[in-house]
C-alpha cells in the first residue's frame, strides 16, 4: 500500500495532507474531514482502513491543527465556516480529483461536509455524515439533556466551575472525561490515536475555543447558532449517516439530515458513543466502503 504526505498551498499557509493508496487506481477517492473544529487526523486515522478496499483514502489537518500552519494569535474572526469550505475546495483542486471525489466528515467534520455539499460541487460524488449535528441548538440541547444523566456529584462539578469560568481546574476536567466516557468513546482508556487527538488540542486549543468553545457542551464559540436544516435539500447526492446508540450527537440532532437531504440513508451502531469508527471499527469500515462501492464506485 503506497502513502504520501504533503503540503497544499493554502493563502498565505499550508494544509497538510496524506494518500493512503494510488490515485490513480481507478476508485474514486474518499477524502476523510476530521472534527473539532480544531481536532486533527489522527482519531479519525482508522478510515485508511478503506484503502484496502482499492479506494484511495485522504486525510488532511485543517488549518490551525496538527501538522498543518497554526495561527494561535490570529484575529477570531479569521475562523469561520467559509475558511475550512474554501481549504477543503482548494486540497480537492491541488490534488487533481476535482472531477470525481467522495466526502466524509465526523462530527464538525460532517457539518463541514454538509456546508461543502449544499454548494452542490461537480466532482462530488457520495457524502458520509458521521456523529454529526445538523444545528448547534440542537447539540447543546442534547448535550444537556445527556448531562442531566449524569451523577448529582459530575453535574454540580461541571455547573460550579463553568460559573467561575475555571475551566482548567482538575474537577472540571473530570467531569468533563465523565460525560466523555460515556458519549464521545467508550473505550477505556482511549485508544493512542485519540489520545493523539486530545494531546494536540490541549497544547494549541485556539480553533476549539473560538468556534466551540470549552467543552462538547458548553458551546460559546462563533458556531453557537449554526444551523444548516433549512438547506439540507439542495444536497444531490447520495449520503449515508452514521451515529452510535449512546452518541452525543444523538438522534434527535441527526434526525433534520434523515429528514431533509432527499437521497439518505442512516445506521446506528449500537455499541458505539461519537466514534464507532474506533468502537466498532470493522463493521464501520464495511458499513462505509459498502456504500461507497454502491454509489460512488469508479472515477468516470
Amino acid at each position: 500500500m503506497t502513502v504520501r504526505e504533503g503540503f497544499a498551498p493554502f493563502r498565505d499557509y499550508r494544509t497538510w495532507y496524506r494518500v493512503t493508496g494510488d490515485l490513480g487506481s481507478g476508485k474514486t477517492p474518499l477524502i476523510v474531514a476530521h472534527g473539532g473544529p480544531g481536532s486533527t487526523h489522527d482519531y479519525v486515522d482508522s478510515f485508511k482502513d478503506i484503502a484496502a478496499t482499492g479506494r484511495p483514502v485522504i486525510h488532511y489537518d485543517q488549518i490551525g491543527n496538527g501538522r498543518s500552519t497554526h495561527l494561535p494569535d490570529i484575529d477570531t474572526a479569521f475562523w469561520t465556516v467559509e475558511l475550512f469550505v474554501e481549504e477543503l475546495d482548494n486540497l480537492v483542486y491541488h490534488l487533481g480529483i476535482r472531477a470525481s471525489y467522495c466526502l466524509l466528515g465526523q462530527s464538525w467534520g460532517g457539518m463541514l461536509g454538509a456546508e461543502f455539499a449544499v454548494r452542490r460541487p461537480a466532482g462530488l460524488k457520495a457524502l458520509v455524515i458521521a456523529n454529526s449535528p445538523a444545528s448547534m441548538a440542537l447539540w447543546v440541547a442534547e448535550a444537556n439533556r445527556l448531562r442531566a444523566g449524569l451523577p448529582a456529584k459530575v453535574q454540580q462539578a461541571l455547573l460550579s466551575h463553568e460559573a467561575a469560568g475555571d475551566y482548567d481546574n482538575p474537577a472540571y476536567k473530570a467531569a468533563v472525561d465523565e460525560f466523555y466516557r460515556r458519549h464521545l468513546c467508550r473505550i477505556v482508556p482511549m485508544p493512542p490515536e485519540v489520545q493523539r487527538t486530545f494531546e494536540a488540542m490541549a497544547a494549541d486549543p485556539t480553533v476549539y475555543m473560538t468556534m466551540n468553545g470549552p467543552t462538547e457542551f458548553h458551546v460559546i464559540g462563533s458556531l453557537r447558532d449554526w444551523s444548516i436544516i433549512d438547506r439540507l435539500g439542495r444536497i444531490e447526492v447520495p449520503v449515508l449517516l452514521i451515529s452510535g446508540r449512546h452518541d452525543e450527537a444523538t438522534p434527535a440532532v441527526v434526525q433534520p439530515y434523515a429528514d431533509r437531504i432527499p437521497d439518505v440513508r442512516w445506521i446506528i451502531f449500537e455499541n458505539s458513543s461519537h466514534m464507532p469508527h474506533v468502537e466498532e471499527r470493522e463493521a464501520c469500515m464495511a458499513t462505509v466502503a459498502a456504500f461507497l462501492d454502491q454509489h460512488a464506485g469508479s472515477v468516470h
